[in-house]
């Protein structure tokens, strides 16, 4: 999930930046690092995820922790998820926000019992860092577990394989996360990811993150996949990007992420943001994402305009071939007026105008495990 490309010369090394490179992958700047794109090629490591198990290395994002006395109320004044009744091991998706309701950035929150764990995005993380320090009291602490490297693994067989190697890790479900111990390696194990696929985040320590790598893709069923694949993935899913699909100029009910706003926290509010976000609410806004279907197989891009005949009615944000339906899919926000399912519209690419149709997200069904 990133957003800028910062000057060469500012790019930070991952710690399994050689392994990397030795296992093939194409190294392009993102997030301020130097990650992978590829190795064997994106359609084919999207479709290796979506029929075996994929490892992505997502070392790039925050890893941070907040604790002390009334960290999960602190945080709710923060965020408009429903943090306190959070029970020990449960995660949720949130939103930190400024007065003005725009999304400084999304992230996964998890009760990791001694402290409220947060993954935020890679790009952004010092700015959360900084606006988390700025409002949380001093009596809290906030840890920035920059030794931690966070590897992916996702695909229908993530939960066999990892199961295999880490015992009792099948037994967790989606949205749930805990410690488990491997070959005397402390591992926290989240089951959740960004690709719409059954799968894993695992948090390891930097020193061992390459053992850990090297243990998963010796297993016949996991490759390594870059950022491609990954990308492709999450927009087959329907997630949003940030710095692409979210920014500080999008509120969530415009950004169709209202579901992070529990219907207690809608009501009573005590969060930064709460009245322009319940103004917005109210009034529906004017903009919202939505999913198109693009007639034809020519992709169109982020920054390409939407119109409604001669009216120019929004912008795509993401957009590209759909590996696994065989045509063009995008995100874009455009007018309300034009957000229904169904409503036909057109984008302009290369001076052409594409047909493209309103859509439910996600274009393809998340398969997510929660439970037998």
């Amino acid at each position: 999930m990133s957003e800028e490309t910062p000057e060469v010369d500012e790019l930070g090394t991952l710690p399994l930046d050689a392994w990397h490179r030795t296992q093939g992958g194409r190294m392009v700047p993102f997030a301020g690092y130097e990650m992978p794109i590829q190795y064997e090629g994106i359609v084919a490591e999207h479709e290796w995820t979506r029929t075996s198990a994929s490892l992505f290395d997502v070392s790039h994002m925050g890893q941070l922790s907040v604790s002390g006395d009334g960290a999960a109320h602190e945080l709710e004044k923060l965020l408009p998820g429903a943090i306190e009744s959070l029970k020990p091991g449960k995660m949720r998706y949130s939103l930190l926000l400024t007065e003005a309701g725009g999304i400084i950035d999304d992230l996964m929150v998890t009760n990791a019992g001694p402290h409220i764990a947060l993954v935020v995005n890679g790009a952004c993380k010092w700015d959360d860092i900084a606006h988390l320090r700025e409002h949380l009291p001093d009596a809290i602490t906030l840890n920035h577990y920059d030794d931690q490297a966070l590897l992916a693994l996702q695909g229908p067989k993530a939960g066999e394989v990892l199961e295999a190697l880490v015992p009792g890790t099948g037994e967790l479900t989606f949205m749930n996360a805990a410690f488990f111990d491997w070959d005397g390696v402390p591992l926290w194990v989240s089951r959740a990811g960004y690709t719409g696929e059954d799968g894993f985040e695992i948090s390891v320590h930097a020193a061992q993150v390459e053992k850990l790598a090297d243990a998963l893709v010796a297993d016949d069923r996991v490759k390594p996949a870059g950022l491609g694949a990954r990308d492709s993935l999450r927009l087959e899913a329907g997630l949003p990007l940030y710095g692409h699909d979210l920014d500080q100029n999008i509120d969530p009910v415009s950004a169709d992420l209202s579901f992070a706003l529990t219907k207690k926290r809608r009501e009573l509010g005590g969060y930064m943001g709460h009245g322009a976000v319940a103004a917005r609410l109210a009034d529906g806004g004017t903009i919202r994402r939505v999913g198109l279907k693009i007639e034809g197989r020519m992709p169109a891009r982020e920054g390409a305009l939407v119109f409604a005949g001669d009216t120019e009615i929004g912008r795509l944000t993401s957009g590209g071939f759909s590996p696994t339906l065989g045509y063009p899919i995008a995100m874009a926000y455009v007018a309300v007026e034009h957000a229904a399912e169904g409503t036909t519209m057109e984008i302009e690419v290369r001076k052409k105008r594409l047909p493209a149709t309103v859509v439910p997200m996600p274009f393809v069904p998340h398969r997510y495990y929660r439970g037998k």
